[in-house]
């Protein structure tokens, strides 16, 4: 196997707001492939935002490694870091706005970026000219936005993100203002994207549903990652394996497998549902099976502890001194 682009180890940060400390990564273990079309999901607060913040060189990581095409985060100077995210990544926002200048044609809006880059006229023009061709919008590449519809304005926007040629494209819910039936044509762009120009694709989303339109989707829990489903084809057989690229698009050829994921220390996240299903408190019997591992409950292990309403869930993760202090208190009580 290749060399992955994306290698991420124990990777952590904290975000410290006054006295208080927000956990967001916690020892977060990733490898993603070059030309890989992947997502990232959880809930909100997981850390999947952070760690896609991480990737794009917008917020430095706290501790661990973090390596992307052979850059290691956690090491660039600040100029070193302002040049990889010029270079090396694309960003695709689900607000539209952010990728956009509305007053600007299509062709306008994708050319501005290599201006502020410096790219000479001839080599914008020939790039500009393939990108719309690229994202299906050769007969509108004289509109402007309102003249567009909202799946139309997205296309644009991945083409502003390609505009400096990146190795990585990341899209933070690129789906989330869209039609199901437009959302679907976006996923299938990126497909072809990553087919035309090597691309590499990571979509972070809260939907799971994204696992019919990906190659794997990965899922954060409280800053870590905690399982990968895999989608593959059916073939003929019992089977499952490459069906072609005719039968991609139908869900019938679809064969999904969820893997728990283990942390370079070997630490397993059980999620809370099963632990709670199968009445596992804070200890479990771990024995080996000669079909594998087993794991069973402890009877009179501390139980499982549930989670409040969201009306009334505390902020999640937030150490520092104000929660020691509490915290001492609340023990001498």
């Amino acid at each position: 196997m290749s060399e992955p682009l994306i290698l991420c180890e124990n990777l952590v940060k904290i975000y410290k707001i006054d006295a208080i400390e927000v956990v967001a990564l916690q020892g977060l273990d990733l490898k993603v492939q070059p030309n890989e079309v992947m997502a990232l999901v959880g809930s909100s607060g997981s850390g999947k935002t952070t760690l896609m913040n991480v990737l794009g060189g917008l917020d430095r990581p706290s501790a661990g490694r973090v390596v992307v095409a052979g850059n290691d985060l956690l090491k660039l100077s600040d100029m070193a870091l302002n040049d990889y995210r010029r270079r090396m990544v694309g960003f695709v926002w689900q607000q539209k706005a952010r990728n956009l200048i509305p007053y600007l044609q299509v062709e306008q809006n994708i050319e501005m970026p290599m201006i502020m880059a410096g790219v000479g006229q001839r080599a914008r023009r020939e790039w500009v000219k393939e990108l719309i061709a690229a994202v299906g919008l050769g007969t509108r590449r004289g509109h402007t936005l309102a003249q567009l519809s909202g799946g139309e304005q997205q296309r644009v926007a991945i083409a502003v993100a390609l505009s400096n040629r990146p190795a990585l494209l990341l899209a933070d819910e690129p789906t989330g203002e869209l039609d199901s039936s437009t959302a679907t044509t976006i996923f299938d762009l990126f497909h072809s994207l990553n087919r035309t120009f090597g691309l590499t694709v990571v979509i972070v989303s809260h939907d799971p549903n994204v696992a019919r339109h990906v190659d794997r989707v990965v899922a954060i829990r409280d800053g870590k990652t905690s399982s990968e489903t895999m989608r593959k084809f059916k073939d003929q057989g019992d089977g499952a394996g490459d069906s072609g690229a005719e039968d991609q698009d139908d869900p019938t050829t679809h064969v999904f497998e969820e893997l728990m994921m283990l942390d370079s220390a070997g630490r397993l996240q059980v999620p809370k549902e099963m632990r709670e299903r199968y009445g596992i408190g804070d200890r479990v019997h771990m024995e080996e099976t000669p079909e594998g591992l087993l794991l069973r409950p402890v009877v009179g292990a501390e139980a499982p502890v549930r989670r409040l309403a969201p009306a009334d869930e505390p902020p999640a993760r937030k150490v520092g001194r104000l929660g020691r202090m509490v915290n001492r208190v609340r023990g001498r009580g």
